[in-house]
Parts: structure tokens; C-alpha cells; sequence
């Protein structure tokens, strides 16, 4: 697993157990159980069976998940760990459910074995897919809620950092921008930051790969952070130097915060920032990012998920109240959380909010 762009350095994963800055335990239980998360306000119902799969479909690594206006579920999942040998052979990667879990439609069978970032967004009343394909798709596709294509950005649309074919192109995910624009992470490619306007045409890049200010190592997620109080501005996911780092919408540098293990990507609801992070917890903060809550996290359990990497393969150790790997989250209308879970076979948790 030491070749995974998942696995953390044995550094990452003891300084993030002993970062932690609060507990939120449940009681451990089989995985076919419901369990409760949470203290206070933020009190959820964890029913990790959520979304009814019809028998076209077969989870293999859930990896993102999105609600549309209408409160519909969508979920993108690799679909298998290879291209398959014909066309006929390939799944949708694209899976949509109703609000109560029951099962509209499927598309995406093009992008079979790259499933990964998802994201919906209103442009003058008709709202739109942002769907990041990870190796071997590697493209950002642009789609209607049907699965039909607005346009398709391959790595010739950025100019200049990749006319070296050895420079990597595999987007992760996308944000957006307040004026009608676009970011896209090229999480698992060459690390870097790409802007785009509102028409789809390309403005600046920025980062690349290492250690310091504007500079990441596996920016998975991004995303827009206004919440009230605040300055718009962007927040990445810097996953493998397990942090977030803050820019100005036009890529320049504000802070970076460290209350975060492995972060994957991002939501917001009123003030709070919902992280899923890979290190078997979701995190909410606060407007200022001090940690509201760790929802399932315990420092046994991460130890174990992370002890080679082997859970995420065995469904029969995956306990009510626990996550495995969380790679997306976000928040429903009515401010209960979806999980998606980079597992085998992939898994979509609801949690109910109680609080």
C-alpha cells in the first residue's frame, strides 16, 4: 500500500493522533446496526446502508457525492479497478437517488474505472454537474443533471505546465468561483491549482509540488469558503502535508490551517465547514476553524484503519459509528451529512441530524 496516493508517511499518522483535539465516540457495533455521533447541536443517526443499488450497479470505491435542488443524490464511484475489455462490460459511474434513497438513474459508463470529484451548480436557473476523472479518464467533464456533456477540459486546455509529456494531468476536484468561474485540483497529477472563467476558458495556474506556502502535495479538494464573517476566498485540501491552505480567489496566499489529519474535500452549511477526511473521521469547525466535533473518530479505531491499509477491504470490521476511509461529504437541505468512503465495496453513509 506504500505506493497508494491514500497512504500517509508513518510521520503524517502519528502527528495527526497526537493533534487531535476532540474525541466523538459511539459505541463500537457490528456495521449492520445504527450508532449515534456527535454531542449537542451536532448530533447525528449514522445509517451506513443508505441508497438503494439496483443490480446493474456495483459499488467499487465510492469516492463522490453531491445534492441537487431538488434533494437528489449524486454519487460517483470508480466502477472497477480497470478499464474493462469491451464497452458493453463498463458500469455508469454516475449513480442518482431521490431524497428517501431509492434509486432514479445511472450514466458514465465512458469514464468507467475514473469516478471521483462531484460537484452541482445553479447557472441561471439550469444546474450542472463539475465532474472531476481521475487516471486513466483524467479530464474535467461538464454535464447536465441528465449525464449529457457541456464540454470535456483535457490537460490541452491549460497551457504551458503540461506541454512536457512527463508532467502529470489527473484532476481530483472542482470549485466555484463567485463571478461565474471555475478551479480545478490536479490532486493526483503535478499538484497544481488551475483557474478558469465563466466560459470555460483558462486564466492563471499556481502551486506545484512541495512544502510551503502556495506549494501541496496532493491537493484533493477545493473549495469556495463564505460563510458568514468571513472573506471569500479559496480553501484546498492539502492532503498528504496534512493541511488546509487558505488563497485569495486569484491564487495568492492567505494562512494554512492544521486541525485536519488527511483532508479530502469540503462543504459548507451556514458557519460551519464540513471536511471528510481519510483518516476514518468527518470534521466540522466553526467560522473561525476551531473543531466543533471529530464525528467518529477514536485514536484505536484510526490506528487499526491505517495499520496497513486492510480494513478498507473488509466490510465485516467496519463498526456502526465508524468511517473507514471518508473521501467526500456534504450537507442536505435539511443539515444532515452523506459520506461517501474510499472502500471496497464503496459505501454511502447518511447521517440523520438529531441535534
Amino acid at each position: 500500500m506504500s505506493a497508494s496516493p491514500y497512504a500517509p508517511s508513518r510521520r503524517q499518522f502519528l502527528g495527526s493522533l497526537a493533534a487531535a483535539p476532540f474525541f466523538v465516540h459511539a459505541a463500537r457495533k457490528s456495521g449492520n446496526e445504527e450508532a449515534i455521533v456527535g454531542s449537542g447541536d451536532h448530533r447525528y443517526r449514522c445509517d451506513h446502508h443508505w441508497g438503494q443499488i439496483p443490480d446493474s450497479i456495483r459499488w467499487f470505491e465510492t469516492h463522490g457525492v453531491a445534492i441537487d435542488k431538488a434533494g437528489h443524490v449524486y454519487v460517483t464511484h470508480r466502477a472497477g479497478p480497470d478499464r474493462p475489455a469491451s464497452p458493453d462490460a463498463a458500469q455508469d459511474t454516475v449513480v442518482v437517488f431521490d431524497p428517501n434513497g431509492r434509486f432514479i438513474r445511472s450514466f458514465g459508463k465512458a469514464w468507467h474505472g475514473g469516478g471521483h470529484g462531484i460537484d452541482i451548480r445553479d447557472e441561471g436557473g439550469q444546474e450542472f454537474l463539475y465532474l472531476a476523472f481521475m487516471f486513466p479518464i483524467n479530464l474535467v467533464v461538464k454535464t447536465d443533471l441528465q449525464g449529457e456533456i457541456v464540454w470535456i477540459k483535457d490537460r490541452t486546455a491549460i497551457p504551458t505546465v503540461y506541454d512536457d509529456p512527463k508532467v502529470n494531468f489527473s484532476p481530483t476536484n472542482v470549485a466555484f468561483a463567485p463571478d461565474g468561474g471555475f478551479y480545478a485540483a490536479d490532486g493526483y497529477g503535478s499538484n497544481y491549482i488551475h483557474q478558469f472563467d465563466r466560459d470555460g476558458q483558462f486564466v492563471r495556474t499556481w502551486g506545484g509540488t512541495g512544502d510551503g506556502p502556495n506549494q501541496y502535495r496532493t491537493p484533493h479538494g477545493i473549495g469556495l469558503d463564505d460563510r458568514p464573517g468571513r472573506t471569500p476566498s479559496l480553501v484546498i485540501a492539502d492532503r498528504a502535508n496534512a493541511r488546509l491552505q487558505y488563497t485569495t480567489l486569484d491564487g495568492q496566499f492567505i494562512a494554512e490551517d492544521h486541525n485536519v489529519s488527511f483532508p479530502a474535500h469540503f462543504d459548507t452549511r451556514g458557519e460551519i465547514l464540513l471536511v471528510p477526511d481519510l483518516h476514518a473521521r468527518v470534521t466540522l469547525m466553526n467560522r473561525n476553524n476551531d473543531v466543533i466535533a471529530h464525528l467518529g473518530h477514536d485514536a484505536d479505531w484510526t490506528r487499526e484503519v491505517l495499520d496497513g491499509f486492510k480494513v478498507r477491504l473488509d466490510p465485516g470490521r467496519w463498526p456502526a459509528g465508524k468511517f473507514v476511509h471518508p473521501h467526500d461529504a456534504c450537507f442536505d437541505h435539511d443539515g444532515n451529512i452523506l459520506v461517501a468512503e474510499w472502500v471496497v465495496p464503496g459505501r454511502l453513509s447518511k447521517l440523520t441530524r438529531l441535534g
